[in-house]
């Protein structure tokens, strides 16, 4: 006979395991849509104040979540068609132009007139045909630079999922909120702070990245206007966001415009737009992102730049802002057994 506490043991340890393997098979399932869910949660902890205006406003659920859906997307689509239309153009104007360069000669002149590095062109000119291989480049930029504006069939899925998602979770933010209530093995008030620390890190992660990518963009359009190099504001602002995306950054628009100063011959404005570019621009981002970003998160500003940069290498760009809200939720919990066990020793 097995006894009735064997039982209950052993029902709990199936209950148990049955929990586990639901919740890591729901992770499985989710992990293909990773990058639209923590997007679409992004958007909606953004901008849930504008939600909550609107739907006061108009008064229906459905219209208040589609209206701020629309608005959200014309907010984060428009600079970045700009932003990517306009370097695509950028990127194959420039194969044009290094392919004019050589074929008219005048990339043999600039080495003539910088006789201390002819011997370089020379070893190109010996041993690669620039002809072939700057022609070839050209159409090849073309190409991909049209095809990337068209975009791929994923990348256009997964934004319109993103903002399909974004619909839901502001129409039923409610419901969420108190499902994670019910589902958490937490009071309601450990959870409802849980909740807050996690709203905050993503607000605090965004909103200080996107000021420092504010001053970046500022800077570098700032050098542009002082050396003389066309459209200092537009490109300042391209700059800006490009700072904002994970992995890319000012770097992408500065470097060519140092390429396309130095085949000018402006060598002291290749050395000061080199300088300015990877000292302070740079630099400013790895002085200012954890020390801002970190001050709003309550973290240390190793632990911020560790989480933040930990996110993205572990976990793609979504890392971005999973990477603090993991390390903010993991210090949440521990708060929530600190008080606890103190609780507890005061009990006894």
């Amino acid at each position: 006979m097995v006894s009735p506490q064997l039982r209950q043991r052993a029902a709990f340890l199936a209950l148990v395991g049955a929990t586990t393997a639901g919740i890591v098979g729901c992770a499985l399932l989710a992990a293909p849509f990773l990058a639209p869910l923590v997007g679409a949660a992004t958007l909606a902890i953004l901008f849930v104040p504008l939600h909550e205006a609107l739907e006061k406003r108009l008064k229906r659920r459905n219209l208040a979540a589609a209206t701020s859906v629309l608005v959200v997307a014309a907010l984060v689509l428009v600079p970045m068609a700009f932003v990517i239309k306009r370097i695509v153009d950028q990127v194959a104007s420039g194969a044009l132009y290094f392919q004019h360069q050589v074929d008219t000669g005048a990339f043999q002149s600039f080495l003539d007139r910088n006789p201390r590095i002819a011997p370089i062109g020379t070893w190109i000119e010996q041993h690669v045909e620039l002809r072939s291989i700057s022609a070839a480049v050209a159409a090849e930029l073309s190409h991909a630079a049209a095809s990337f504006l068209r975009g791929s069939v994923a990348q256009l899925l997964g934004g319109l999922l993103t903002f399909y998602l974004l619909f839901f979770f502001l129409r039923d933010r409610r419901s969420i909120v108190q499902w994670v209530e019910h589902a958490l093995p937490l009071s309601a008030d450990d959870t409802m702070r849980l909740l807050n620390r996690i709203t905050d890190t993503v607000r605090a992660t965004v909103w200080g990245t996107a000021a420092v990518s504010a001053v970046q963009g500022a800077l570098g359009g700032l050098m542009f206007w002082i050396l003389g190099l066309p459209a200092p504001v537009v490109w300042g602002f391209i700059m800006g966001v490009l700072s904002l995306v994970p992995v890319l950054g000012a770097f992408i628009v500065w470097i060519p415009a140092v390429v396309f100063l130095a085949l000018q011959g402006h060598w002291s404005k290749v050395i000061v737009l080199t300088i300015w570019g990877a000292v302070v621009v740079g630099g400013i981002d790895n002085l200012l992102r954890p020390i801002w970003v970190g001050s709003r998160l309550k973290l240390h500003t190793l632990a911020a730049f560790i989480s933040m940069l930990g996110g993205i290498l572990l976990l793609g760009a979504s890392g971005f802002v999973l990477g603090p809200v993991i390390v903010t939720l993991t210090l949440g919990l521990l708060d929530v057994w600190r008080t606890r066990r103190t609780a507890e020793g005061q009990s006894r």
